[in-house]
């Protein structure tokens, strides 16, 4: 089949029934929803882009196996160029949704391929099958071009004690028992993001099992209304029926979150990857690349979404005139800088690649981890600077409906003008985008979704100093400053004795 068009996948959406739960109500339309509506628009829109003569050579290519075209995020980078023309699908997916989704197809597409690539890891842990198994889903996903949600995180029930220690047995997803047919699972995982208008869900973990918690060591993808899976939605940003005038940004972006509980649920031997494996649960991230290859896909689409917010500030600064004060400048100067070290970030990784022995170029992984200890901080700053310099000019912006009404028409008109060239109309819609941003409950969840978006932030720079100082047991400058000062320092005092003579 190859790439799809966005009616093929408005049209697998309508095929399918899972069963998602919002609001205490069972939604057995998902596509005629209000609140999914419009993001399944969005996403078909992504699709779409994929025949658009503008952008079809740059984000597609014809797949050597198959010869079909399929998403370049399917395409197993074999060097720099690889890598380059891979990031070039991320650009321009993220530009479409400015950065505000973050689990567009493309980012687990990619992860999938990593998989595919290191088959060899799977393989270990279950003779041939796992592996073959994990190839030939991503064929099935690839030559589909389904579009992925995963679940890699367990609820936050008693995060002191491991999975086989949590009260209920089966708080978290494990193995209830092994059938001819596949694996009995029951048990839950989040956070799902966008599971309710996906095609399919992909289970894994990170690594942190303990002995004892074999049989939630496992790793499986399953169609997203395969039976006895629940998808339990968080309470919405937006409700679907709200003008685009007035919300912009939070009428088309919406992300679903979820739970996602496995209610005794069969999955078939032909998709599984990891069954109650411990190690092989604790090595899979390291081991085939999991996180690094996607996480390449994450700087550049977290550099899209900070480019917009960037954008956005200086574009009300301007907008009633603020931007010549000093102090606002340093703030934009603060906002501009850090989107020039994201992007040189980025391209420092690309060039900077290594070959794996399976012949994978990996991008340089010491700057990616750069970008994701950075934008954590980075992002709730930029907010910050936003909501800042808005000031109360955000708290108090009219309708879209005051503009259409003729009796206060001329009042909006007149005292809600910026400065001289911005009509009242674009100042307030300005202001609107900014407020979706940075007042929205939609804007409050992009900013917490950021601060997390790799794990918790603080145990990540710890992992990422005690990376570092694998890599670096001794520190040379150091050694060779103290040598050269301790020399320099026995050779003046062996000048100055002979001077004493």
């Amino acid at each position: 089949m190859g790439i799809r068009t966005g009616a093929d996948y408005i049209k697998g959406v309508k095929a399918r029934n899972p069963e998602v739960w919002l609001r205490g109500e069972r939604i057995t339309d998902v596509y005629h929803h209000p609140v999914f509506n419009q993001p399944i628009k969005e996403m078909a829109k992504l699709y779409d882009m994929q025949h658009n003569p503008k952008y079809q050579n740059d984000i597609t290519h014809i797949c050597e196996e198959t010869g079909e075209r399929v998403n370049n995020s399917f395409l197993i980078p074999r060097d720099g160029e690889d890598l380059q023309k891979r990031r070039r699908v991320f650009e321009v997916w993220a530009e479409a949704t400015f950065g505000l989704m973050g689990r567009t197809p493309d980012f687990l597409n990619v992860v999938l391929t990593s998989f595919a690539t290191n088959d060899w890891f799977f393989r270990q842990y279950g003779e041939d099958r796992y592996g073959e198994n994990i190839i030939n889903y991503y064929r099935y996903i690839r030559d589909n071009d389904l579009f992925l949600t995963h679940a890699i995180v367990n609820p936050q029930n008693d995060r002191s004690k491991s999975s086989h220690e949590q009260e209920s047995e089966y708080s978290h997803l494990g193995v209830v028992r092994e059938t001819e047919g596949g694996l009995i699972v029951r048990g839950s995982k989040m956070l799902a993001t966008l599971a309710p208008i996906t095609d399919e869900v992909i289970i894994y973990s990170y690594p942190s099992f303990k002995p004892g918690d074999e049989k939630f060591a496992v790793s499986f993808a399953l169609p997203i209304d395969a039976p006895g899976l629940k998808i339990y939605c968080r309470e919405e940003t937006q409700d679907g029926k709200r003008s685009t005038w007035d919300h912009p940004l939070a009428s088309r972006f919406e992300e679903m979150d979820a739970v996602l509980v496995f209610d005794d649920v069969l999955v078939p031997w032909d998709r599984v990857f990891i069954n109650q494996n411990v190690e092989a649960g604790n090595l899979l991230y390291p081991k085939t690349g999991a996180n690094l290859q996607p996480s390449h896909q994450s700087a550049v689409r977290g550099l899209a979404k900070i480019s917009f917010v960037t954008d956005v500030t200086c574009a009300i600064a301007d907008s009633i005139g603020v931007d010549g004060f000093l102090n606002v400048q340093n703030q934009l100067s603060e906002l501009i800088q850090g989107v020039e070290t994201i992007r040189a970030l980025v391209r420092t990784a690309e060039r900077e690649y290594t070959i794996t022995e399976q012949g994978e170029a990996l991008p340089n992984i010491v700057p990616l981890e750069t970008i994701r200890g950075l934008l954590p901080n980075m992002y709730p700053r930029a907010i910050e600077i936003l909501q800042t310099i808005g000031a109360g000019g955000l708290l108090m912006s009219p309708t879209g409906a005051d503009f259409m009404n003729p009796e206060i028409s001329e009042d909006m008109n007149k005292y809600y003008s910026g400065r001289a060239g911005i009509s009242s109309e674009k100042r307030v819609r300005l202001f609107k985008l900014a407020w979706d941003l940075c007042g929205e409950a939609f804007g409050q969840r992009l900013v917490q979704y950021e601060r997390y978006y790799s794990g918790d932030p603080v145990r990540k720079m710890g992992m990422f100093y005690n990376v570092h100082k694998r890599n670096n047991p001794s520190y040379p400058r150091v050694e060779r400053a103290l040598e050269e000062s301790l020399l320099m320092s026995e050779e003046y005092q062996k000048s100055s004795k002979e001077l004493s003579k």
